[in-house]
């Protein structure tokens, strides 16, 4: 997988912020070395905001936002600013831009109070330097997207703050540090109508290259052909790990002596919010008539006729619970502010989502009180098998 290929969940994620015509969009194309966002005198010029994946070394992978002015007005510039507000929920680092020749003014400092509260890291950069008539402030950091003076330096002090907002996503891993050296994984891959065709899906992706880079093996096989695999290897694997729309054929095939857990389980666990969605998912039994479960995907994807958030999970819980549900549905990055008439959220894996969005989402639920569990615990939970598929990821004393 190249550096264009990383997805972005993976990616840290630097957000550009400030007002209009402070020179944002014109930072983002020095930075990124591309005409990235349209440049214009004309306040306002930035409506959405403007992601594009790139290389900051030394740091790596990243996604650079270009949002909107914060001081935009009107219903319109309302809209633009309430997305900008939602781009921190998703935010490593951000960079204030701030137009030297004005200054910080009140709009600069309610977005270092965001930045503060939401507990980001940040940098503040006071733009057109080439344009200054008065002295620079001896502790700014000033630079001109016109003349890229001072362009180089923001970019390394950029990969700096982000590595050290980042050191702890690096330090994490998917798989590895739950098997021995040179153990061997299985991973059962259903290949059906809702499979992408010629490839196989993100979670399934990351998790075979998380033991590859930890220098275990993996045997990949699809659900039907998993007892025949079992049969031929000398010992038994040091656990197999399935896609959680098979999870009860493949917990009948797999001895219990063997450690058996999900990729979505996997996800949850490498995306920090584990805990929480194994108390999440004792609601399933709590269901009453008439409550209102949202199942939330971090990505947006065609959706084929038997698409496991629209069409699997709602039968499952259906039949599981026998109750009259009323389910809604969320995908990418619209997810309801106000959870507050839900009996319960499903969560996908959060491949696409970075650890910060993510997190957002869980707190939103957590403090609203509303349980919060994802795809694989909640599918594993109403088979049965939810003590064995954690067992090796979570002790019971906490599940």
């Amino acid at each position: 997988m190249g550096l264009n290929d990383t997805p972005s969940g993976e990616r840290l994620h630097i957000g550009f912020f400030g007002q209009r015509n402070a020179g944002k969009s014109s930072l983002v194309n020095a930075v990124t070395g591309q005409e990235l966002a349209v440049v214009s005198d004309r306040k306002g010029t930035t409506t959405d905001p403007v992601y594009k994946a790139m290389e900051l070394l030394p740091l790596g992978p990243v996604m650079i936002i270009d949002t909107p002015g914060y001081d935009d007005s009107g219903d319109l510039g309302e809209l633009r600013v309430k997305k900008t507000r939602e781009i921190l929920d998703r935010t490593d680092l951000a960079v204030l831009v701030v137009d030297a020749g004005r200054g910080l003014v009140s709009e600069d400092r309610e977005l270092v109070d965001l930045f503060q509260g939401k507990k980001i890291t940040y940098l503040i950069v006071f733009n057109k330097e080439d344009l200054m008539t008065q002295a620079p402030q001896a502790d700014a950091f000033y630079v001109s997207a016109l003349t890229g003076r001072g362009v180089h330096e923001l970019k390394e002090r950029m990969a700096a703050l982000a590595l050290k907002a980042g050191r702890d996503r690096q330090e994490r891993s998917l798989v590895r540090d739950l098997l021995a050296p040179a153990a061997l994984a299985v991973l059962v891959i259903p290949i059906d109508s809702a499979a992408p065709r010629g490839r196989i899906i993100l979670p399934q992706q990351q998790v075979l290259r998380d033991i590859l880079d930890g220098d275990r093996m993996a045997v990949c096989v699809k659900e039907s052909q998993l007892q025949d695999l079992l049969d031929r290897l000398p010992a038994d694997p040091d656990m197999v790990i399935t896609d959680s729309q098979v999870f009860e054929q493949v917990a009948a095939i797999v001895p219990d002596r063997v450690p058996l857990t999900s990729f979505s389980i996997l996800m949850a666990r490498y995306k920090g919010f584990l805990e929480t969605a194994v108390a999440g998912c004792r609601q399933i039994d709590r269901l009453r008539d008439g409550d209102r479960i949202l199942i939330s995907e971090g990505c947006t994807h065609h959706r084929q006729c038997d698409d496991i958030g629209t069409v699997k999970l709602p039968r499952w819980l259906r039949q599981y619970t026998g109750k009259d549900l009323i389910i809604e549905t969320s995908s990418g990055r619209e997810f309801p502010r106000d959870l507050t008439s839900y009996a319960l959220v499903i969560h996908c894996g959060a491949c696409m989502l970075n650890p910060r969005e993510l997190k957002t989402r869980e707190g939103l639920a957590v403090k609203e009180g509303v349980p919060f569990t994802n795809y694989g615990i909640a599918i594993a939970h109403m088979k049965g098998i939810l003590e064995r598929s954690i067992r090796e990821v979570l002790p019971f004393s906490e599940a």
